[in-house]
């Protein structure tokens, strides 16, 4: 009976067309913080919407802004440390854990994931984000998306487009080429939608080359519907709307939080300023999405409830894949049974495993380091060793944690980055980890040179200390497990397997944004154009410390067997064998990088476009095999706008991170037969390097040199070389104005006469 009920409600749901003006504006602006817009004498619902992006974060007052209180809920490892285990399959596992807790509290769409890319390593969300590679933040938070649209909650990615500061971050103006947006700000954001078609889309707050996001016509229509399809809607970050009738003419269904402007849209409508299709439209959108939501809210209704334990499994299965294994000298990890552990850093005690601001999660549970080792029954001497404030260090406390590593075979040092140092809302000012943990460092060290260092921070810190320490595990910030999870590694249950979704450095002035970085008077310029991250570093052969893609393990791997065949004009195949060398379980992520040919432009060394996680008992071996299309060789081409393909031998570079590639195979790939259309103002070089140009050039060229009796093409290489970079119209420079008239008007005759 309640089925066919539903059914009725359902299919009595009015469309668009079917409502006044007044309620289709009230449906493109929320009931209040936390719902999108209703018309409920309509039946339509006001809907739940939280942040996200690594758990369900349900203000516990829907009418007020307090992002301190939230009803509990599982905390996964933010995105900065799920990027580590590229693992999507995982990924999507604890996104199905958070569609359910999203059902259980009746939650419509969970505001995430967060895609923007890690231009610079003090961008004080970076702990919320994926990666400095777009090929790794789309291929890895997709999983987030389909987890949780697999259980009927939609997602909202996020934050549209080029939102990769906080400095500002409400008005800067990002001066960004379309190239680079292509490349590398938008294709995380393309791959998303076109493969899992995520419910929503925020826009971010900036504007992008002038023109805020919430009313980008380009971005929100052209690009994101037109070119890629989307079929959900977008909304808005929050306050991140400064005219309502031109966000909703660029494609924006839903302004959050409301402002109570509703009349301003209906007027907008009778002036003329919106078409009444357009808020149809907009409209429809959202009437849409209650429609796809509906099943799981009346599931929530009916008393759903998820397992609070099999979460916390979940998240600390999450935890142990997002550690990264940087250094571990003389095989000092795992803790070998028997070890006298002393466990220093406050951050054992008081574990940092989440970032601040809209995303803070109050979780249902909490495991410390030292609440860990208490459950296995370990034994371990902890001294705090320094203060999570900015107070100075105490003598006392650094005399307490040399003495207690005095007294151990094997120190556990917890180092990182207190809360206060990196949230939403500021950038960082430094690479640096506060020097009185350092002080700590070197005081316990020269106590105790057995020293495994367990960092905790939401993006790179830098390293000079790095001498001091046998072993060094970047755990990133791990979640609500994240004390057991670290437990898993340190003592050996667990092999670790992350990789380094994000270049360590340690100067900052290696860099290249931080030549425009944060930016000034209002804007801020993307000069180092496709060049972020490695692909700037290996470019440039710029010193890092840790290089993309990089991580250890308790066992070793060998990759062989390097084949890459072409399968079409602009594609391939790849396979390699990955095998298990070592003596323990374990995984490699096997890497693959494309290497270009020299390009008409300038282009990174290589780039990740493919990449797999194995799984390999000691011994075992297994062959993976990667399928390359045009875009793993194409660059956007502002010329043609649109992607390019140049022909040539590239390279196919398969490693462990990408500098660490174990074998390079090179495929032959056609060029995609784009040509411009050559007009007045093509250099003569463009002419002659062009088939059509150059068939009209060896046609016009001795009809003329007949007619003139001399060579029109002086023998000199020095006057070809100017002659190549002048335009076809101005080859008077050199030539006779009445050669040069000639010679322009029978190529340009003859060039349309060949084409047709």
């Amino acid at each position: 009976m309640m089925s066919e009920q539903n059914s009725q409600q359902k299919a009595t749901l009015p469309q668009a067309k079917d409502l006044s003006v007044e309620e289709q504006a009230a449906l493109t602006s929320g009931t209040n913080p936390w719902s999108i817009g209703s018309v409920p004498e309509k039946g339509l619902p006001n809907y739940t919407i939280t942040d996200g992006p690594h758990g369900l974060r349900k203000a516990q007052n829907l009418e007020g802004m307090d992002v301190d209180a939230a009803v509990p809920a599982t905390c996964f490892p933010p995105a900065a440390g799920m990027s580590s285990s590229w693992n999507p399959d995982l990924i999507k596992k604890t996104g199905e854990a958070m569609g359910e807790e999203c059902i259980q509290e009746q939650v419509a769409v969970i505001l995430g994931p967060g895609v923007n890319i890690k231009r610079n390593p003090l961008g004080g969300r970076c702990f919320e984000f994926w990666s400095e590679d777009p090929y790794l933040a789309g291929h890895e938070a997709v999983g987030e998306v389909e987890g949780i649209q697999s259980k009927g909650i939609g997602t909202s990615l996020k934050h549209f487009a080029a939102n990769n500061q906080e400095t500002d971050r409400l008005r800067i103006n990002a001066r960004i080429s379309e190239r680079a947006m292509r490349e590398i700000y938008l294709p995380a954001f393309e791959h998303i939608i076109k493969t899992a078609q995520p419910w929503t889309v925020m826009c971010s707050y900036n504007r992008v080359n002038g023109e805020y996001s919430s009313q980008n016509h380009w971005l929100l229509t052209d690009v994101l519907r037109k070119e890629w399809g989307f079929k959900g809607i977008v909304m808005s970050d929050w306050g991140a709307v400064h005219d309502r009738a031109a966000a909703l003419n660029a494609g924006l269904n839903l302004e959050m939080p409301p402002t109570k402007t509703d009349d301003k849209v209906v007027h907008a409508v009778r002036d003329g300023q919106i078409k009444p299709e357009q808020l149809e439209d907009m409209a429809q959108g959202m009437i849409d999405l209650v429609t796809k939501a509906r099943p799981a809210m009346e599931k929530g209704a009916a008393g759903y409830r998820y397992d609070i334990d099999e979460h916390d499994e979940v998240a600390r299965e999450a935890a142990r894949e997002a550690m990264v294994l940087l250094k571990n000298e003389d095989g000092l990890l795992p803790v070998k049974p028997g070890t006298k552990l002393a466990v220093i850093g406050e951050f054992a005690r008081t574990p940092r495993y989440q970032g601040a601001g809209s995303s803070l999660i109050n979780p249902n549970k909490l495991t410390s380091f030292l609440d860990a080792l208490k459950e296995r029954g370990v034994d371990a001497q902890f001294a705090p060793g320094f203060t999570l404030d900015g107070s100075e260090q105490t003598q006392a406390l650094t005399d307490e944690a040399v003495s207690a590593a005095k007294g151990a075979d094997t120190v556990l040092l917890f180092l990182g980055l207190p809360a206060e140092a990196e949230s939403e809302g500021f950038d960082r000012t430094t690479l640096d980890i506060p020097a009185k943990q350092v002080e700590v460092l070197k005081a316990v060290a020269t106590a105790n040179k057995n020293v495994v260092v367990i960092l905790s921070n939401g993006s790179v810190v830098s390293m000079p200390w790095q001498g001091e320490a046998k072993s060094i595990i970047e755990t990133w910030l791990l979640g609500q497990a994240g004390g057991a999870a670290t437990a898993d590694v340190v003592f050996g249950d667990v092999n670790p397997s992350g990789k380094l979704a994000q270049t360590i450095i340690n100067n900052l002035d290696d860099d290249p944004s931080m030549m425009n970085w944060p930016g000034e008077e209002g804007h801020v310029d993307y000069g180092e154009g496709v060049f972020v991250g490695y692909r700037y570093y290996d470019t440039f052969h710029k010193p890092v410390v840790y290089p993309f893609g990089y991580g250890m393990s308790y066992t070793t791997f060998e990759i062989s067997d390097v084949h890459a065949q072409k399968s079409g004009p602009q594609s391939a195949r790849v396979t390699a064998r990955v095998t298990n060398t070592g003596s323990l379980p374990g995984a490699e992520v096997v890497q693959l990088y494309v290497a270009p040919p020299a390009c008409k432009v300038a282009r990174p060394v290589h780039e990740l476009k493919a990449f797999k996680k194995v799984f390999l008992e000691p011994g075992a071996s297994e062959e993976v095999t990667f399928d390359l299309d045009s875009r793993a060789f194409a660059y956007w081409s502002e010329q043609f706008e649109g992607w390019k393909v140049e022909g040539g031998s590239y390279g196919i570079e398969v490693g462990s991170s990408s500098r660490d590639i174990a074998q390079i195979v090179d495929v032959d790939v056609d060029d995609d037969g784009k040509r411009m259309k050559l007009t007045e103002w093509s250099t003569y070089g463009e002419w002659a390097d062009d088939p059509v140009g150059s068939q009209a050039l060896n046609t016009v060229l001795p009809e003329l040199e007949k007619k003139y009796g001399h060579p029109i093409i002086p023998d000199s290489q020095l006057i070809v070389m100017f002659l190549r970079s002048a335009p076809l119209s101005g080859m008077s420079m050199l030539l006779s104005a009445e050669i040069a008239q000639d010679l322009y008007t029978r190529t340009m005759e003859e060039y349309e006469k060949i084409r047709g």
